[in-house]
C-alpha cells in the first residue's frame, strides 16, 4: 500500500511585512512538507456501515405497493434527485432513506387512490453515498455525493453559507487508507481562482467555520484568513 504523506502547504504570511513562518506539528496534528492537495480516499475508505443509506441522484430503486402490482417498478432516480410514478407524479427522493421515501409515496396515494397503501422501497444499486456538511451553512446534515461533487457544490447542497459564515475557514475531514486527515480551505480563495475547487468523496465531513469538530483546529485558526493554499495534515 502506497505510503500517504500529508502536508501543510505554503507557509502563511503572518505579519504585515510579509514574513512567512511554517506551521508546526502539535499533539493533535502532524505537519509534513510535500503535496499540494488532500489525497483521495481508497475504495475501502468509501464505506461506512454505521451510516444510513440515503437515496441519491442516478441510484436505482425498487418500489412495491402491496396488492397493487401495477405500481410495482424498478426505476432510476434522475439527476435532480426525483422520481416519477403513476398516480403519484413527481416526488423528491434524493437525500431520503428508503423508509422516508416509502412514507412519502404512501402519503401521496392515501385517500385519493388507495385507502391504506403499504409501500416498500429498496435501493437496488447506488452510485452515490453521503457527505456530512456541518457548521455555518443554512441546512447542516447528510447529503448524497456523486463522483462530480466538489467543495463548492457540497456547500450549495446545504443551501449555501449562513449569514455570518467564515468563508476562509472550511475544513474537509477524510479517512485515507485508514488514517484520519484534514484539509483547511478558503471558499473565498476558491471563488477567486487562487486554487482549484477540491473534490468531495463519500464519507467526507465538511465543516464551515465553528463547530465541535472544527475546534480540533484551534492551533492554527488565527491564520486562516491569510490562507494562500490548502493546508493538509494527519490527525492524531
Amino acid at each position: 500500500m502506497k505510503k500517504i504523506i500529508s502536508v501543510f502547504l505554503l507557509p502563511l504570511a503572518l505579519s504585515a511585512c510579509g514574513e512567512r513562518e511554517p506551521l508546526q506539528s502539535t499533539s493533535r496534528l502532524t505537519v509534513v512538507e510535500g503535496e499540494r492537495t488532500l489525497p483521495a480516499p481508497v475504495r475501502s475508505d468509501l464505506t461506512a456501515p454505521d451510516r444510513p443509506a440515503l437515496i441519491g441522484p442516478l441510484d436505482t430503486i425498487e418500489v412495491d405497493v402491496f396488492n397493487v402490482p401495477d405500481l410495482a417498478r424498478e426505476m432510476q432516480v434522475d439527476a435532480s434527485g426525483r422520481i416519477s410514478m403513476p398516480l403519484v407524479g413527481t416526488i423528491d427522493a434524493g437525500g431520503k432513506t428508503s423508509a422516508e421515501l416509502a412514507r412519502d409515496i404512501q402519503d401521496a396515494l392515501r385517500g385519493r387512490y388507495i385507502r391504506n397503501p403499504e409501500v416498500t422501497v429498496n435501493i437496488r444499486s447506488s452510485v452515490s453515498q453521503v457527505v456530512t456538511i456541518d457548521g455555518q451553512v443554512v441546512e447542516p446534515g447528510l447529503y448524497p455525493v456523486t463522483n462530480q461533487m466538489t467543495l463548492l457544490r457540497a456547500v450549495a447542497s446545504a443551501r449555501g453559507l449562513s449569514e455570518f459564515a467564515r468563508e476562509g475557514d472550511v475544513v474537509i475531514l477524510r479517512t485515507v487508507e485508514g488514517r484520519r486527515m484534514a484539509g483547511l480551505y478558503s471558499i473565498e480563495a476558491i471563488r477567486r481562482g487562487t486554487y482549484d475547487d477540491p473534490p468531495i468523496y463519500a464519507n467526507d465531513v465538511v465543516v464551515v467555520g465553528d463547530s465541535p469538530q472544527r475546534r480540533l483546529f484551534r492551533d492554527f485558526i488565527a491564520v486562516t484568513p491569510l490562507l494562500a493554499a490548502p493546508l493538509v495534515a494527519f490527525l492524531q
